[in-house]
């Protein structure tokens, strides 16, 4: 059953000309975003000393790639945020994809990072420490490129793919290419342990989908005795008001919270472009104050104090950023790691303890100021986990480990307003193909009220949560799941041959980016 709702609301005559209206409207926000981010990008560059162009080329080029990645992001997961609204005539297709861009920015401005800096740590550590190198530009380049292949290879055949499955198996085929042509064991790029816990969320996430939406059509139907709730639209009316406005309300939440998770990951990866290209404008946190400093320092010492009493005695013999390491990449303390974390970090201290804040740091040192700081936070899970902590030395780590991750994950406002803008973007281009198998080809029957709401409001509750607990989930895995549960449960059906695809599409995602990072991360170290 073709009903060809969103493609006759954007024929329209009428449609065509608020079409067009709303095009430039977003135009203008697209630019002025623009140049607000150039401006603010430029002034942080105007502290960069180098007589040689290749880094700002190679930033430009990087950059593009990375908003190009969440340009793809809006085809795919943003546009699953309006297909109900579309499809259930509550908004019309321009408004509805320029409303959900709207509040798809808001998501990512007032989004915390976490879930950016969580995707970031599955990657190999050396190559997050040599991220200015050859192999740092391959690693960037070969995950971007091959997430942006394979999700415009599914939106080609209109097929909802999860940008997140595919950015954390181009990560994992990374990983996997550094450590086979590394010569050591190839599972050990990769932090299976982290890795996991991130799939289960990917995986975990439909199924709750599913469940849950199917639940609460039941309880729809049981308890909320409204007709006009259960039916499907009649030809281009819009629903009554109080359906519309539950229906643009959830299609609000939804886009917000794809914004402050989604978002996130492409920021996560601007960052580490930045870190690797200038770190001397982007290493350190410019915004962490003298008070911060000085607290800085103070924990310092204490966190020497609690490791040495730690240490049994084990004398530091060689470089202590190579010994923390090696304990990072085995994934376990080694007899002289805890040594080596406290002269790790006097030397952090000894760069910083004294400046009036970050930004005092001499420009030469930043960026190995902030791998120190990342090594030495990065093992201090492993000397928490270990027996004969006390809740005194627990509370002191802990503290230096919350610090310096705010010296080193920050994201600045204007990569924010990049990273949502692209994914607006992407939104207003791509939206139909994905809109079109949400709202039709799911079910056998067209879209009702309640269950374009139903499915709706778990998405949001379910990405909301994840986000609380800085996981990644796929917002495409969630919702589609989410209308299958609503058909499932209102006996409408489901179209097998569309499910099918969805599932193939689910289980080829993984390996199919894992191939395809790692083949390009190979051909790329031998370029850059």
């Amino acid at each position: 059953m073709q009903t060809e709702v969103a493609v006759a609301t954007a024929a329209s005559p009428t449609s065509q000309g608020s079409g067009r209206i709303f095009g430039i409207i977003f135009a203008l926000v697209l630019l002025v975003g623009a140049v607000y981010a150039g401006v603010h990008l430029i002034e942080d560059l105007s502290i960069v000393r180098t007589h040689s162009s290749g880094p700002f080329i190679l930033l430009g080029i990087a950059l593009l790639i990375a908003l190009g990645f969440e340009f793809v992001n809006g085809f795919h997961d943003t546009a699953n945020a309006v297909a109900t609204v579309i499809y259930t005539n509550s908004l019309p297709a321009n408004l509805a994809v320029i409303w959900s861009g709207v509040f798809n920015f808001l998501g990512v401005l007032f989004s915390t990072g976490a879930v950016a800096f969580t995707i970031v740590s599955l990657l190999p550590v050396e190559l997050i420490l040599q991220v200015g190198s050859g192999a740092g530009f391959a690693m960037v380049f070969a995950l971007l490129i091959a997430a942006i292949i394979w999700n415009l290879g599914t939106w080609y055949f209109g097929l909802p793919n999860s940008s997140s499955h595919t950015l954390i198996g181009s990560i994992i085929g990374v990983g996997l290419a550094n450590q086979f042509t590394s010569l050591k064991t190839g599972t050990s790029g990769v932090d299976w342990n982290q890795a996991i816990g991130v799939l289960k969320g990917l995986i975990f996430s439909p199924i709750a989908g599913f469940i849950l939406a199917g639940l609460l059509m039941f309880l729809l139907k049981g308890l909320v005795k409204i007709p006009a709730l259960y039916k499907a639209p009649e030809g281009k009316k819009p629903p009554p008001w109080p359906i519309r406005g539950l229906l643009v309300l959830t299609c609000t939440g939804v886009s917000f919270a794809h914004g402050s998770n989604d978002g996130q990951k492409g920021m996560g990866l601007i960052m580490l472009i930045l870190i690797g290209t200038v770190p001397t404008a982007y290493a350190l946190n410019n915004a962490v104050s003298g008070g911060e400093v000085k607290s800085f320092h103070q924990v310092s010492v204490e966190a020497q104090q609690v490791l040495a009493s730690l240490d049994h005695g084990v004398q530091v013999n060689g470089d202590p950023r190579t010994i923390v390491t090696t304990a990072i990449q085995q994934r376990k303390l080694l007899p002289d790691t805890i040594p080596a974390m406290s002269a790790l970090i006097a030397e952090i201290d000894s760069q910083i303890g004294n400046r009036q804040s970050l930004r005092n740091v001499p420009q030469e040192q930043m960026g190995n100021v902030r791998n120190d700081i990342y090594l030495a936070d990065a093992a201090i899970p492993y000397v928490l986990a270990s027996p004969g902590v006390t809740s005194e030395q627990h509370d002191v780590l802990t503290t230096w480990h919350a610090q310096g991750v705010k010296a080193t994950q920050f994201i600045p406002l204007w990569v924010k307003v990049a990273v949502a803008l692209a994914l607006g973007l992407g939104t207003m281009v791509g939206w139909k193909r994905i809109v079109t198998t949400v709202g039709e080809k799911i079910g056998k029957e067209h879209l009702t009220y309640a269950q374009g709401a139903s499915a709706e409001l778990v998405a949001m509750g379910l990405i909301m949560a994840a986000d609380a607990y800085h996981l990644p989930v796929s917002t495409t895995h969630v919702l589609t799941s989410g209308v299958a549960g609503t058909m499932a449960a209102n006996g409408s059906g489901l179209q097998w041959a569309t499910v099918r695809n969805l599932l193939m599409a689910w289980v080829l995602t993984l390996p199919a980016s894992i191939l395809l990072a790692g083949t390009l991360f190979i051909i790329l170290k031998h370029v850059f």
